[in-house]
């Protein structure tokens, strides 16, 4: 994924107002991130634990969602597995909810899919981070099939929300 600034970022979401966009929270790292290694950025609102947001490339133009992310249920605490990049955790898949765009999300309908709860998919894809468990699934893939998975999940993922 290509640096992306602030300014970029905020231009980028699909499923808030602008206003909306310009108060949420920005990583202030973002020249240290590792963008090489990101299929999408993706953080945590420090000051809203219960929002989420991610950002990646989609027909060579950055595009962002808002997540919610419900309070953790008890169910969450046993093994469980990442939708878009089927990385297997213990307790670390949190339901991501993104209201839909557009006229439909003003109505309160949204999409939801179960993603790594530190969004970090890209890293645990490339081997970067590791889930700490013990056993871990295997697969025949390759790692850049794997990415190749992952970025399909997500453009499908962000084609539902804007659909």
């Amino acid at each position: 994924m290509k640096p992306l600034t602030e300014r970029e970022i905020r231009a980028a979401f699909v499923n808030c107002t602008k206003g909306e966009a310009k108060r949420l929270s920005v990583p202030r790292d973002l020249a240290d991130r590792p963008w090489d290694d990101l299929d999408y950025l993706g953080w945590r609102d420090p000051q809203a634990p219960d929002r989420a947001y991610l950002v990646t490339e989609l027909a060579d133009r950055p595009r962002a969602l808002a997540l919610r992310c419900p309070a953790p249920a008890s169910w969450q605490t046993r093994r469980s597995m990442c939708s878009m990049c089927l990385t297997d955790h213990t307790g670390g898949v949190v339901l991501m909810v993104a209201p839909k765009a557009g006229k439909a999300g003003q109505q309160g309908n949204s999409v939801g899919t179960y993603i790594c709860g530190d969004l970090s998919c890209s890293l645990y894809v490339r081997g970067k981070k590791d889930t700490g468990l013990a056993v871990r699934f295997r697969e025949s893939l390759t790692v850049e099939e794997k990415i190749r998975r992952t970025k399909d999940n997500l453009a499908a993922f962000l084609t539902k929300v804007t659909s």
